[in-house]
């Protein structure tokens, strides 16, 4: 019994030293090669934390669809129950070191066969032609963590945890500039509709003096057709836009959690501006500041320890067990102790031998997807410093867009008052007019888009440097 105990306590020190071993890989981040520039530079703060979406946008109707938005959205909403699900997946590998132990009770009786040993025996000593079995027993068991394992699984869930949270940080990010980009779009389709508007007006104008001037004979009716036609460009323009208009809001709605309904927004752009201030900063921030970056790394990370796991399962694994009870063919003898008493100990061996290859195929799958995982983290940071790059581009560009088609409304403007009054006097034709009309008209409509385009590439940089959802 000695000889027993010594050997009981010779195996416990062994895992225990076992048990600081590691077969797993500690995560390094691989060399990015990352741009010490962006292609284009544009005027940033030297403030390297980014504005809040709530200093960002200042457009307070705006800053309330947002927030409706956030709270309302049905993704955001199964992305943080999913959360949850990972970090009760978190807690739960946090607890493998500890053992388990569990309490059974059971009774069962046995009808025996007369003719088996068992039956023959039980109805000559008990007189009876079956067999009952009493038992309760409480059971404690443990495996040595050699490999690490457990260590490895805390590093996965917890890399898991906070990969989905950088994830709705990213979910939240483009729900922001989503919802902006619908508020700017409506109001594109608002200062479209108000384009429209003036051009019929402008066109019932021109029409009038057509009319009296074909009715007493100055003109033909080819100048009335044409027009005509010239007002219902026009006119055209009003149901397109107040059917986008429907629709916009509708998706807007949607985006925050709402029915279908109408949404109400500034008046002009000017009002609806966000802030044109960035942080000043290198591509290699992003690593720091894109939540979607930062959960690729995670993804990299996780995929590490499920590389460890595959490889541990390879190895040998060492377990304890031991219980304690009571055991009784009569009940009226179950607890009597310690007559009842049963007690077991024991130290388990399992190495697999002969798995048909599955653990090594796990192994070497498990290593493809963190390649895979690798890739796709570098992928992302190219992304990234591309989205960056097009960003600064399209509101580089957009500056100089609208500066020219401004100088071009207004030359169009004047074109425009120029060619009526010069009709007026029989200098210029009807096709003149007309000309000049529709010039200015398509030149207003691409004003409007350019500046849209503008904000929207304001917002589009804001998502690209990182943010604020905070």
């Amino acid at each position: 019994m000695r000889l027993s105990n010594k050997y009981i306590i010779v195996g416990l020190v062994m895992v225990t030293f076992l048990s600081a071993c590691s077969v797993g890989k500690k995560y390094s981040r691989a060399d990015l090669n990352v741009p010490q520039n962006y292609r284009d530079t544009i005027a940033v703060t030297a403030d390297t934390v980014m504005l809040p979406w709530r200093t960002f946008f200042k457009d307070p109707i705006l800053v309330g669809l947002i927030d409706k938005a956030l709270k309302g959205n049905n993704e955001v909403s199964v992305a943080l129950k999913t959360m949850q699900q990972l970090d009760l997946t978190y807690q739960q590998a946090r607890l493998n070191l500890l053992p388990t132990f569990d309490f059974s009770l059971g009774a069962n009786r046995t009808w025996l066969s007369k003719n088996s040993l068992n039956g023959s025996i039980s109805d000559q000593f008990l007189g009876s032609n079956f067999l009952d079995d009493y038992s309760a027993t409480l059971r404690l068991g443990w495996e040595a963590d050699i490999w690490g394992k457990t260590k490895m699984m805390k590093e996965g869930a917890l890399a898991n945890y906070f990969a989905q949270k950088e994830n709705i940080a990213a979910l939240k990010t483009r729900i922001i500039v989503q919802v902006a980009q619908a508020y700017y779009n409506l109001i594109t389709l608002d200062e479209q509709l108000k384009i429209a508007e003036r051009n019929i007006q402008l066109g019932d104008s021109t029409l009038r003096i057509l009319h009296l001037q074909y009715n007493s004979g100055q003109i033909t009716s080819l100048a009335v057709d044409q027009a005509e036609a010239q007002k219902k460009t026009a006119e055209l323009l009003v149901p397109l836009a107040l059917q986008n208009i429907a629709v916009t809001e509708n998706a807007l709605s949607i985006l925050c959690g709402a029915y279908p309904d109408r949404i109400e927004r500034a008046g002009n752009f000017a009002a609806a501006s966000p802030e044109e201030v960035f942080p000043m900063g290198v591509p290699a921030m992003l690593l720091s500041r894109r939540p979607d970056v930062k959960a690729a790394e995670y993804a990299v990370v996780s995929a590490n320890s499920r590389t460890g796991l595959a490889k541990a399962a390879m190895y040998p694994a060492i377990s304890l067990s031991s219980s304690v009870g009571a055991n009784s063919f009569k009940f009226n003898t179950w607890f009597d102790l310690p007559g009842s008493l049963v007690k077991n100990l024991g130290v388990n061996l399992v190495q697999p031998i002969f798995q048909k290859k599955a653990l090594q195929t796990a192994y070497e799958v498990a290593i493809i997807e963190q390649e895979k995982a690798a890739v796709q983290f570098r992928q992302s940071v190219l992304t990234a410093v591309g989205e960056v790059s097009n960003a600064l581009a399209t509101a580089k560009y957009s500056d100089s867009r609208i500066a020219l088609v401004e100088q071009k409304n207004a030359s169009l403007m004047k074109a425009k008052s120029d060619a009526l009054l010069l009709y007026k006097s029989g200098v210029a034709n009807y096709l003149e007019v007309i000309t000049a009309q529709n010039n200015a008209l398509q030149n207003e409509l691409e004003a409007i888009n350019i500046k849209r385009e503008k904000l929207n590439a304001i917002v589009d940089l804001y998502r690209a440097l990182g943010g604020g959802v905070e």
